[in-house]
């Protein structure tokens, strides 16, 4: 399944449980209108037993009784009410990204400069799956007083999302078993999990509630005391209180059951794609079911002792808490049905490993340190955009060998930077300076004048290591930055940003890795703040044929100069898109400018999955029509998929 199908059934998913979940509360509104209609009922015939008596039987008189719409009314909008305040109370939790779900569980963000090398190694298996896939690096999380073996991913969009895991799984985990766990979660980040795991918590939370309210009333009672077997009344009005407060908390736990009912059965058939994706990643089956198999062998196994973690239970790796009813609230299968899923040949035995895995002795290659082979080359084959493309949203073994090349030739002093809250900004202004010394010194200027000397210094203590930078190494290196850039506080950010602005525009113009460099950036801290601001507004290529225009025109002349390859490399990149046929045009440098790009990307990220993977494709086969795809122009393409919210991988060479 690619990523764009992925996202598609993501969709279908999410409107499929709107749809049941909507049935729940319009059975929540009927049993609370049966209850009303009783009281009713009820109230009418204790006044009135003459006229009860005399038209029992009518089925007229009855249908009177029963169908009572100025209850209906009231009923419905208070049910409504409160399933929509709690739910939205709820939504508004979580909704500002994936770090709030792991801060409300106690989770503690690591630092990306740790010496601790089961959580260095951790970081890296992290960016090396980020950098493969081409998602933004997660911000990572430690449980640090979770002995047990779990880990869970969260986040509204790719841009927001983290991982977290426990401090069993740092210690009792080797190498190759933690990817395992880390390739799961990703999965759950690349099929649209999260934002899916995030709107059934609201929704079931929005029905429990109608079940605290009664819980409410019934505790705000048991401390009311009638004065006088006299007070008829005000006995009356407690007993009817009493029944009020106990029919709305039958009604709520009732669909409360239900709900998690639904929402244990979606959660464990998420958990074996998720397992399939993760193999898939990683080609190492041994190292997944390795994990299981220490879960399964462990005493405390993937148990979480956290009563905050309860409500995100469905959010982890394995099952966190004690599945009530006979496993019908189970949001995960069976651990000896996923090792065999995976391993058909399992005979049922767990094994218990050493208790703690001793990371501080481990060799650095086993850790995930050691240097492995030089840089990617700076010339790549027309055939990897169409790959990268056809990998957006996946992960496999290659991939990562890929990351890790990249990563690995990365200078050390650079890298440390990254991990940096000082350095990190200015990390971001080294990438942004010119090969050529005049310019550069230019740069280098704005950066003093604006951002401080000891900026200035910061950077000129870099210079030496970024000059030996491969022009392919610029992004991921942005992309290890990131975690540690979303932290900016806003006043800094503002000043952060006009720098780069400046920096970009200090020789008046824009080159396409200058263009890619600020869209990736700005894109991925814009909606990492917004998360939940992500919709499709167009699913008819017409409706967007215009920015298409402007795609393909900008990339054209990106990938050659001369004009007839440039016309060629339109017209290859227009076969891709028949639906908006004679509607794209191949347009003037004036009107297809990277501003003209900026603006379209901006319209384009609204559009449907379809319209998104057709763009991409489209702007592969043109920055390969000519043979060849320069760095420069992989980066590009990078860019583009980013701003339409599609994390592609690094361009394999050729």
């Amino acid at each position: 399944m690619d990523f764009f199908e992925a996202q598609a059934r993501a969709r279908q998913r999410t409107s499929r449980l709107v749809a049941l979940f909507a049935l729940a509360v319009l059975g929540t509104i009927l049993a609370t209108y049966a209850v009303a209609v009783a009281f009713a009922v009820n109230l009418s015939e204790e006044s009135s037993p003459s006229n009860h008596r005399a038209s029992f039987g009518s089925p007229e008189a009855d249908l009177a009784r029963y169908w009572r719409p100025e209850i209906l009314v009231p009923v419905a909008l208070g049910t409504l009410t409160v399933v929509g305040l709690g739910s939205l109370y709820q939504w508004n939790r979580f909704r500002t990204g994936g770090s709030a779900v792991a801060e409300s569980v106690g989770a503690r963000r690591v630092d990306p400069r740790t010496t601790n090398l089961a959580e260095r190694r951790l970081l890296n298996v992290v960016e090396e799956m980020a950098i493969a896939s081409g998602l933004p690096v997660p911000a990572t999380f430690v449980l640090e007083e979770e002995a047990g073996i779990n880990a869970f991913a969260a986040g509204l969009t790719t841009h927001d999302a983290v991982v977290a895991v426990t401090r069993g799984t740092l210690e009792k985990l080797n190498r190759d078993e933690l990817q395992g766990v880390i390739g799961h979660e990703f999965s759950h980040i690349l099929n649209g999990d999260m934002r899916l795991n995030v709107r059934l918590s609201a929704i079931i939370f929005g029905i429990l509630l109608i079940g605290l309210i009664g819980r409410t009333v019934l505790r705000g009672l048991s401390r009311v005391r009638v004065r006088s077997s006299s007070d008829r009344k005000g006995g009356g009005v407690v007993a009817g209180l009493f029944l009020v407060g106990l029919s709305l908390m039958i009604i709520g736990y009732v669909g409360y059951f239900f709900g998690r009912l639904l929402q244990a059965a979606v959660s464990r058939q998420r958990e074996f794609l998720a397992d399939a994706s993760a193999v898939q990643f990683t080609r190492n089956p041994s190292g997944l079911t390795g994990a299981l198999k220490k879960i399964g062998g462990y005493a405390l196994g993937s148990a979480i002792q956290s009563d905050q973690a309860a409500t995100i239970g469905h959010f982890f790796f394995a099952q966190g808490f004690r599945s009530f009813f006979g496993g019908l609230w189970a949001t995960h299968p069976p651990l000896d049905e996923r090792v065999r899923a995976i391993e058909p040949s399992f005979d049922g035995e767990m094994y218990e490993p050493e208790t703690v895995v001793d990371v501080e002795r481990e060799s650095f290659a086993s850790a995930g340190l050691a240097p492995r082979r030089s840089a990617a080359p700076t010339i790549l084959a027309p055939a990897a955009a169409t790959q990268a493309v056809a990998q957006v949203g996946s992960l496999t073994r290659e991939q990562l060998a890929n990351a890790q090349v990249l990563l690995d030739s990365v200078p050390g002093p650079l890298r440390d930077a990254a991990y940096h809250p000082d350095l990190a900004p200015v990390l971001v202004y080294g990438l942004l300076l010119s090969p050529h010394d005049v310019l550069r010194a230019r740069q280098v200027e704005i950066v003093s004048s604006r951002a401080g000397s000891d900026v200035a210094r910061q950077l000129a203590a870099l210079d030496p290591s970024l000059r030996q930078l491969q022009p392919g190494q610029h992004l991921p290196l942005l992309n290890l930055a990131l975690p540690v850039l979303r932290g900016i506080p806003r006043a800094s950010l503002t000043l952060f940003l006009e720098i780069l602005d400046e920096l970009v525009h200090a020789d008046a113009e824009v080159s396409p890795f200058e263009f890619a460099l600020q869209k990736l950036l700005v894109r991925t801290l814009s909606l990492g703040e917004a998360p939940g601001a992500v919709r499709a507004d167009f699913h008819a290529f017409p409706a967007v044929a215009p920015e298409l225009s402007v795609v393909l025109s900008v990339v054209a002349r990106a990938a050659t100069s001369d004009p007839g390859d440039v016309n060629r490399a339109f017209a290859a990149g227009a076969a891709q898109l028949p639906l908006a046929g004679p509607r794209l045009q191949f347009l003037e440098p004036a009107a297809a400018s990277l501003a003209h790009l900026d603006t379209a990307l901006e319209k384009l990220a609204r559009a449907s999955g379809p319209i998104k993977q057709r763009t991409l494709t489209a702007a592969a086969h043109t920055v390969g029509a000519d043979g060849r795809i320069l760095v420069s122009e992989a980066e590009l393409l990078r860019a583009i998929a980013a701003a339409l919210d599609c994390p592609m991988p690094p361009l394999a060479a050729g």
